[in-house]
């Protein structure tokens, strides 16, 4: 996206100055769309036309809100460790917790293995970078894997999508997935260390942008049917984001 679309604005709430970045909203809806992400950043979509004014009103609406969800990502980033890919940290699959074991093997192929209740990786020579490459490159392949067989479960309950849409892995920051205008899912490979259900509320939540490419009412509505319990869903995997997502 151009620097030059993209606006720093703020509000005050209480006693608090929350700031948000002002992006252009890509679609054809009017109405204003606030996303408070893991890493505290708030993005405001708004249409190109929307006043600044009326954009700011609309945060200020939503200002307990995005407050709230501030508030329980900073606490989350407290409680979160930057990772330094050595034996004994936890590293999470499908929302169980795994010890990570590194073993130093010079004359073997280098190569990571699920164990009883151990991530397994094997390096010529223990380097946290090449550590760090091995176990993402680990998790993008059972990120695939994983994926394509959620993906065929939940394509039994989305009888609007006509035919398989393809899907695409990319590591984001702040995004568990998108849905593109045709229809290409974009899923993000940490999204595998997540507990399956929520696996399954974001390939839903996409399938359902295929019908609904706004969060439009109708949209919440086809969500709902497909999985009446969404919200504890995306609650929980939200609690997980920072730690998940680091």
């Amino acid at each position: 996206m151009n620097s030059a679309t993209k606006q720093i604005r703020y509000i005050i709430y209480g006693t608090e100055r929350i700031e948000f970045m002002r992006v252009p909203r890509k679609s054809n809806s009017h109405r204003v769309l606030i996303k408070v992400h893991p890493d505290c950043s708030v993005v405001v979509h708004a249409p190109l036309e929307a006043p600044d004014d009326d954009v700011c009103d609309a945060v200020r609406k939503r200002a307990s809100w995005v407050y709230l969800q501030l508030k329980q990502f900073k606490v989350q980033l407290e409680h979160v460790s930057p990772r330094r890919f050595r034996s004994g940290e936890s590293h999470c699959y499908l929302g169980k917790q795994y010890i990570l074991k590194v073993v130093e093997a010079p004359k073997e192929n280098q190569k990571v293995k699920l164990l009883r209740g151990h991530i397994e990786v094997h390096v010529r020579a223990k380097s946290e970078a090449r550590i760090r490459t091995l176990l993402f490159e680990w998790y993008k392949a059972r990120a695939r894997e994983v994926f394509k067989r959620r993906l065929d479960a939940m394509l039994e309950q989305t009888l609007w999508v006509g035919s398989r849409p393809h899907l695409r892995l990319l590591s984001m920051k702040t995004q568990w997935g998108s849905c593109s205008p045709n229809g290409i899912l974009t899923l993000n490979p940490h999204l595998v260390k997540a507990p399956r259900e929520c696996i399954d509320y974001v390939l839903l939540h996409e399938l359902c942008h295929i019908a609904e490419h706004n969060h439009s009412d109708k949209f919440y509505r086809l969500m709902k049917q497909v999985m009446p319990k969404w919200q504890q869903t995306k609650e929980k995997l939200d609690s997980m984001a920072s730690k998940l997502l680091t």
